[in-house]
């Protein structure tokens, strides 16, 4: 199974530009990603019944809470629902006990005021999942969208089969429903197509890919952070000696590092005449990946590309460093090693003189759709995604998130809420399954390391001097959603083969042509014919 980790990692910056756009594609010849360009999205109102410890920002900062609000706050009036609900969601974790079995699910119900009914699919496996129910008769009320499963034909499936909700939630219609409000525009953009509002977003972390090390293992080479590439080679190779290696085999994702460090654009860079250039079409990603290809010959990686997940090995030593989502994924190794906390590499010019960038990611999780219905059961359902989005330190937060305190959950001596026995065996699964199909914006919260918020807050704050967006998010392209998946394996297929000495770095350019010629230029003009002007020049 992907766990949670390798899921976010798919759906971070270095592929938004060919996948997430699917999820919002209506196509550029037949007008749909000229109309959502134009569409009014929901009108923005954040949540003001909390204060963060740490205060959040426009640019992306995450809040950070340093323990769990006194008093939590109710976010909404009454119980949403008066009828059953059917969903399709999915799991990273363990699926969870069933419903009748599981007393979190049920009071989870009690709370809502009808039952909430989830099928709940696993990887591999969700989209023939979701082909199967979407083949039916009958559709369950909401299915989960991912952006990165392959889902095919969103545009027409969409409109053959499920709610335009835009009508109530486009502008000042979302003020209805206050914590679907609090979701920024951002994370809208994703659940809108052909030109129209389809569902609930899912918000994540806005941060992109980031390296992260052992600082014992790195404190032999006098640390993870590097002013050049040269003194980060030259370290890699000090800490690699054939049982004991540098890097995780992750190659893309190390190379979309390294790319950061040499000044490639995140997937497009808006040149001065307003046109668009591909990273892949760039010398700087193209000097990535001559340098990733030292660095495998130097043998600094480890061996087995195959390798699911780097975490353990990086706990342990034998690898050094390893790539994962956004700051916050600290907490990935300090539940194998609660004495761990790892460091996160800030971007460096590759010669200690040229600007580094820092990729921002897409900052959501796909979205959830209706099926068609009446006025009434679809305002029902957004009753229900409003209770699902409850912003953190809420009282709908905690009956979502831990269940009944007494029962799930306690507090702990700082007041935090700590799952009990019975809580980890019914909430992960369960919790895993709700976040995927519904979620409030992100913040920074640990409640056993309140330090550990204080330093990623931190490291947020240093990654955004250097933030570099996709500029065409938001934006749409019929090319994007059919081919940009299939010309963008076949790319990276020759730059592992390049990497890795199988194929010579002058392949790159034959490469390139092909993804060029496969769909690459078209992409570019649909993009293009759709960006908005109030996106800045990002190169030359």
């Amino acid at each position: 199974m992907i766990s949670r980790r390798r899921f976010l990692q798919v759906t971070g910056a270095a592929v938004a530009g060919s996948t997430l756009a699917a999820c919002g594609d209506g196509g550029a010849s037949s007008g749909g990603a000229k109309a959502s360009s134009e569409l009014k999205l929901p009108t923005y109102k954040a949540f003001e019944g909390l204060r963060p410890d740490l205060p959040g920002a426009e640019s992306g900062l995450e809040p950070g809470f340093l323990k769990f609000p006194a008093d939590a706050v109710a976010s909404v009036k009454a119980p949403p629902l008066k009828n059953a609900v059917t969903a399709l969601t999915e799991t990273f974790a363990t699926p969870p006990p069933p419903m009748g079995s599981n007393p979190m699910w049920q009071s989870l119900n009690q709370a809502l005021g009808a039952e909430l009914r989830l099928t709940i699919g696993t990887d591999p496996g969700y989209p023939e999942k979701f082909a199967t129910l979407l083949a039916s008769d009958s559709l369950p009320d909401l299915m989960w969208l991912p952006p990165n499963q392959g889902i095919p034909n969103i545009g027409p499936m969409l409109e053959a089969k499920f709610q335009d909700l835009t009508t109530y939630l486009s502008g000042d219609a979302v003020l209805e429903y206050p914590n679907l409000a609090a979701l920024k525009p951002a994370s809208w953009r994703t659940a809108v197509v052909n030109g129209k509002i389809w569902g609930a977003p899912i918000p994540s972390t806005p941060f992109g890919q980031v390296m992260m090390g052992n600082p014992k293992t790195w404190a032999k080479v006098g640390g993870l952070q590097c002013r050049t590439a040269d003194e980060f080679f030259a370290k890699c190779k000090e800490l690699s000696n054939g049982t004991n290696y540098a890097l995780e085999p992750a190659i893309i994702n190390m190379l979309h590092m390294f790319g950061e460090w040499f000044g490639a654009p995140n997937t497009w860079r808006v040149n001065q005449d307003r046109s668009l250039t591909h990273l892949y079409e760039t010398d700087n990603y193209k000097a990535a990946v001559e340098y990733a290809a030292k660095l495998w010959a130097a043998k600094v990686f480890y061996p087995d590309l195959n390798l699911a997940d780097a975490t353990p090995k990086t706990v342990n030593g034998q690898i050094a460093a390893q790539v994962v989502v956004g700051p916050r994924g600290t907490a990935d190794f300090r539940n194998l090693d609660p004495t761990l906390f790892v460091d996160t590499m800030i971007p460096f010019g590759h010669d200690g003189k040229a600007k580094p960038v820092y990729d921002m990611g897409y900052g959501t999780v796909g979205f959830t759709p209706f099926k068609k219905a009446d006025e009434g059961r679809i305002r029902e359902l957004l009753a229900l995604m409003d209770y699902l989005s409850a912003p953190f330190g809420t009282k709908e937060y905690l009956v979502k998130n831990f269940g009944v305190q007494g029962q799930q959950y306690q507090l702990d001596a700082n007041k935090n809420p700590v799952l009990t026995k019975a809580g980890t065996q019914q909430a992960p699964g369960l919790v895993s399954a709700l976040q995927i199909m519904n979620a409030p914006e992100s913040v920074i919260f640990n409640p056993a390391f309140p330090d550990d918020t204080k330093k990623i807050y931190a490291t947020e704050q240093e990654l955004l001097k250097y933030a570099m967006r996709n500029p065409t998010a938001g934006t749409y392209s019929d090319t994007s959603s059919k081919l940009g998946p299939k010309i963008t394996a076949a790319f990276r297929d020759t730059i592992i083969d390049i990497v890795t000495g199988r194929q010579k770095l002058d392949a790159y350019d034959a490469a390139l042509k092909r993804w060029k010629s496969g769909g690459g230029d078209k992409m570019r003009d649909e993009f293009a014919a759709v960006l908005p002007s109030s996106v800045p020049v990002t190169g030359s």
